[in-house]
């Protein structure tokens, strides 16, 4: 697997951050994790060569990826210099993030898939006039589609 080579991210700490996962718990004998995927672009770990590993209590550092893939419907990492279950189980709880300036841009036409209390799905356009708030924390969109947007 090849990552992209760049200057590692110089990061202000009053930068918001994406968390990208959350490490659950160790695996196998070498100080790899298992980490929840809390992104909705799992490739972007292809080009990721660095991030910030974030304590529950706030405390930041910087980590480096080894490698990575995925089974089960979450992700294994093998971060350099955590070659243990010791040193892998020190991470355990934290959460994996990159700068928000790292985003991933999303396109100028996306779409939502709604889904109604009739198993219906219907197609919302990701624009200012319909998105009304947004809250990750709570896995909540609320929207106010024009008339009829939700009939088609």
């Amino acid at each position: 697997m090849k990552k992209e080579t760049r200057k590692p991210t110089q990061l202000n700490e009053d930068e918001p951050l994406i968390v990208v996962a959350r490490a659950v718990r160790t695996r196998g004998l070498k100080g790899e994790i298992v980490a929840d995927l809390l992104t909705d672009f799992p490739d972007r770990f292809d080009r990721l060569s660095q991030f910030l590993a974030v304590s529950p209590d706030g405390q930041r550092k910087d980590v480096r990826l080894e490698g990575h893939w995925f089974q089960k419907g979450r992700i294994i990492l093998k971060l350099i210099g955590y070659d243990s279950i010791e040193s892998a189980s020190s991470l355990v709880g934290f959460e994996f993030a990159v700068p928000a300036s790292e985003r991933v841009k999303l396109a100028e036409d996306d779409l939502l898939v709604v889904g109604d209390d009739k198993q219906r799905d219907s197609l919302v356009p990701i624009v200012e006039s319909i998105l009304i708030e947004v809250d990750p924390g709570k896995k909540t969109i609320v929207i106010d589609p024009p008339p009829g947007l939700l009939d088609l």
